[in-house]
């Protein structure tokens, strides 16, 4: 790669829309506009939730690796979502209240300060705006009525969207899909089985938490009109690219597609049948699940893992980006305490690799690194894994074969630790594992219910010291074995000494 030239290899991402990968470029130059379906904070997010946010959290940084700006946008889903991801049941939102016999507002407010804190012990980037839907709704009224009466109808229950009113509905799914929308609840009058609520009227004698006057009665947004309005207030239409979990490639955002097409067609530039090639964003892109040994995880299930619970386990968060990293985003990602040990292992050794870097640095270039430095100052045997990094990543991004030139930048022979940091820092900026500032301490987390404090411990282990200098070894292993029995690991010759066994089930 010569130095005076960018990195080269394109960037080229996986389209839903084609069930292709593509060279991508953004619609304005050198800025990327994106928009990723958030939470619906009626409880804790699930593993299996956040998994879709490392994902758009790595498309995010690959972009800007890529020298591109980005806008992002998260919206918060405090109304309208309804109990089934197939669009039947009862509000989310309201139904948790009821059960907590709490405030669907004081609901809203606890669950979304708690994503937030996932967000932030992922190392996720906060998007550029936070967008919360009740803050919307007039909007999305507006957004209603400019195409309720080239695409919808009114029914008791409330407004729905005609489905056959647009072109090649379903496109994204795949076609039509008659098993997806066989899971939705009948609605007397419904003219097609996929047509969906825009507006969801309150019924009769029944007063809602959340309800707002319509004209088509008081009522909520459906859960579908609320991204098509938000995504278009922030970004405007087109956008580049719409993020997602997998789940709402069958329904949801064949739906956001529907209205943004009807929208285009009462709104946009040109007025007539909606445009079949018209989707609001240019690029889909969806995460695959995280399964566990019983299948998808559920909130329905009930039981399910949340991001707190394994750090009340003594897991490091970052231990479970890098278990998301160590698969491809569109390949499903097998979740198990063995495959999340490994990746706690995994991150301990490239923390102390990194260590053991820092102690013999002589400089601080690596804290900043910048690529145009890097192509013009990196050392020679160095420069095929900036290379090879650079094409993994921009191969949709392929963090599977990112990862290990982590562990090949650190043991290479030959090369001074400063240089080994400075690309090592820069292929952090696009993984997010926080490598130069994480220590080995910090990786060392308390399990919730650990019999002893560190203080305790440390106490041990002067007793076995003492014991071992003593002679005493029958003393010193009696010592060691009570430790392990109460989930410490004894790491004798380690500067580190001991280090909490995560309280992980099987």
């Amino acid at each position: 790669m010569s130095q005076d030239q960018p990195i080269a290899a394109p960037l080229r991402l996986f389209n839903s829309l084609t069930r292709a990968v593509a060279p991508f470029a953004p619609i304005e130059d050198g800025h990327a506009r994106v928009y990723s379906c958030g939470p619906t904070v009626y409880n804790y997010a699930h593993i299996g939730n956040l998994r879709a946010y490392v994902f758009t959290d790595t498309l995010r940084r690959t972009l800007l690796w890529k020298g591109l700006s980005v806008t992002h946008i998260i919206n918060i889903t405090d109304v309208g979502h309804l109990t089934s991801d197939a669009d039947a049941g009862d509000d989310k939102m309201e139904a948790a209240a009821r059960a907590s016999a709490k405030s669907i507002w004081d609901i809203a407010a606890h669950y979304t300060q708690a994503f937030k804190q996932n967000i932030a012990d992922l190392n996720i980037i906060a998007p550029s705006e936070w967008t919360v839907a009740t803050d919307y709704v007039p909007q999305m009224i507006e957004f209603a009525q400019k195409i309720a009466d080239a695409h919808c109808y009114e029914l008791e229950s409330g407004l729905y969207f005609e489905s056959s009113t647009v072109p090649n509905y379903g496109a994204l799914a795949g076609g039509r899909d008659d098993a997806a929308h066989a899971r939705i609840d009948p609605v007397a009058g419904k003219r097609n089985p996929s047509d969906f609520a825009i507006w969801r009227k309150s019924p009769p004698g029944e007063q809602r938490q959340m309800e707002w006057d319509s004209p088509w009665g008081k009522g909520a947004p459906g859960w579908h009109l609320e991204c098509s309005v938000m995504s278009q207030a922030r970004l405007g239409q087109p956008f580049d690219i719409h993020t997602g979990g997998i789940d709402h490639r069958e329904i949801h955002h064949p739906n956001e597609i529907a209205q943004n097409q009807a929208f285009h067609a009462c709104c946009g530039p040109e007025i007539g049948a909606a445009e079949a090639g018209f989707t609001g964003a240019r690029w889909w892109m969806h995460n695959n699940f995280l399964v566990d040994r019983q299948g998808k995880m559920s909130k329905s299930k009930g039981g399910f893992t949340t991001l707190f619970s394994l750090i009340d386990a003594g897991v490091h968060p970052l231990a479970y980006r890098l278990l998301c990293l160590g698969a491809h985003y569109r390949s499903e990602l097998e979740f198990s305490a063995d495959n999340l040990a490994a990746a706690l292992t995994r991150l301990k050794r490239l923390v102390m690799g990194v260590e053991g870097l820092k102690a013999r640095a002589q400089g601080v270039t690596w804290q900043s690194p910048r690529l145009d430095y890097l192509r013009a100052n990196l050392h020679p045997k160095l420069t095929p894994l900036l290379e090879q990094f650079d094409a993994a990543i921009s191969d949709d991004l392929m963090t599977p074969r990112a990862l290990p030139l982590l562990e090949d930048a650190i043991g290479m022979k030959k090369v001074p630790a400063d240089e080994k940091l400075c690309l090592i820092a820069a292929f952090d900026q696009a993984l997010g594992l926080n490598l130069l500032s994480l220590t080995r301490a910090d990786l060392r987390m308390r399990p919730k219910d650990a019999q002893l404090t560190a203080d305790q411990v440390e106490t041990e282990l002067e007793r076995r010291a003492a014991a071992r200098a003593n002679k005493d070894f029958a003393l010193s292993d009696t010592i060691r074995d009570e430790l392990i029995a109460k989930g410490v690991e004894v790491m004798d010759g380690d500067p580190l000494r001991w280090d909490w066994r995560p309280a992980l089930g099987s």
